[in-house]
């Protein structure tokens, strides 16, 4: 059996919030200590953390801090109110495709809104930051342990991008299925897409399941399709930014390429997500505002400063694309498996 490897992309003090730049992965393990709400802020929107449920970990750790901050500035109860919304405000800003972001940032303004005094606002923001990473965690497991049991006792799984450790507060989501499964003595191999442009998958999961113990190959992003066709994959796994009502899954870019080919060669094709990540105000993925990030990423070798394409090339690069959920052979939770989901099946999910 693998050794799992306990890895925590964050870290709070009770006055700071340390961070491991993932930027640096996997040739550095350097943390960064944020005190103030800006540098969380920045820290999300320059990928130092990525992965939907650890965006949203560390937005409410960026909340606790702004409200220590303002404390220290003003007494007013009205005014405290006022700049800890700008704050929250301020967060919700840095990345607009990953709903978890938005969920743990409005978990943490009814608080603020409920509280009478600046003293208790701040204790029971910082209570309810520690218990939305603590539960993101409990809630990965219960993922793997559902997830787990969709797979036989040997699977070669194509994942994407990363949806580990890294990419929570602890243990992944597509990541923390294979890890269940790992853990439950099934043999896994996984094959990691390299994840194009930023190398997810090549610098994080590989890195992941390295320290792990869990066979791998790394692959480039357009090998994928024959791999299948070789009869090579059992499965794909993937995570989840943001779930529409009827089954849309907005994922890192090349997911729906990948849902496609797995359609098309009879292969399983699972999303893995915290029930966090529906969005039920949407209802189709049309809806998903999807992040456009900066040129340099599609210009630029990651990890080398070295330009790879020529100068005046004009770039697209959105982040995420949005798979359709006929292409989706079952969305993994933590209260549950829905299979071949679509709105009727979803709405009676959460009506359980």
């Amino acid at each position: 059996m693998a050794r799992i490897k306990d890895i925590r992309p964050l870290k709070w003090t009770g006055d700071s919030l340390l961070l491991l730049d993932q930027r640096k992965l996997p040739l550095k393990e350097e943390w960064i200590e944020c005190k103030d709400y800006e540098c969380v802020a920045r820290a999300i929107e320059e990928m130092v953390v990525r992965g939907a449920p650890a965006i949203g970990v560390v937005a409410a750790y960026g909340v606790v801090l702004g409200a220590k901050e303002v404390a220290g500035e003003t007494k007013n109860f009205l005014d405290f109110k006022a700049k800890l919304e700008l704050i929250i405000n301020r967060l919700a800003a840095t990345r607009p495709t990953a709903v978890n972001l938005f969920w743990a940032l409005k978990k943490m303004k009814r608080i603020v809104e409920a509280g009478r005094t600046i003293e208790d606002i701040v204790a029971a923001l910082e209570t309810e930051a520690v218990n939305i990473e603590q539960q993101d965690v409990e809630t990965n497991k219960k993922i793997g342990q559902y997830g787990a049991e969709l797979l036989s006792s040997r699977e070669v799984i194509l994942t994407h991008c990363n949806t580990g450790a890294l990419a929570t507060a602890g243990y992944g989501t597509a990541l923390g299925v294979i890890r269940a499964a790992v853990e439950a003595g099934k043999e896994i191999t996984v094959y990691v897409d390299e994840t194009r442009p930023y190398l997810q998958g090549a610098r994080l999961t590989a890195w992941e399941l390295q320290q792990e113990g869990i066979p791998y190959y790394l692959i480039t992003d357009n090998m994928a399709g024959w791999l299948m066709a070789s009869g090579e994959i059992t499965c794909v796994i993937v995570g989840a930014d943001r779930i529409a009502l009827n089954g849309d899954t907005a994922n890192k870019i090349g997911t729906y390429a990948l849902s496609v080919l797995a359609k098309e060669h009879g292969i399983p094709f699972y999303v893995a997500a915290p029930t966090s990540t529906f969005d039920l105000s949407i209802r189709s993925g049309k809806e998903i505002p999807i992040e456009e990030r900066a040129p340099e990423e599609v210009l630029f070798c990651h990890c080398r400063d070295c330009r790879i394409a020529p100068y005046g090339a004009k770039v697209k690069n959105p982040a995420f694309d949005v798979t359709p959920h006929e292409n989706i052979t079952a969305i993994i939770t933590e209260k549950g498996v829905i299979n071949s989901p679509n709105e009727e099946k979803i709405l009676e999910f959460f009506r359980e």
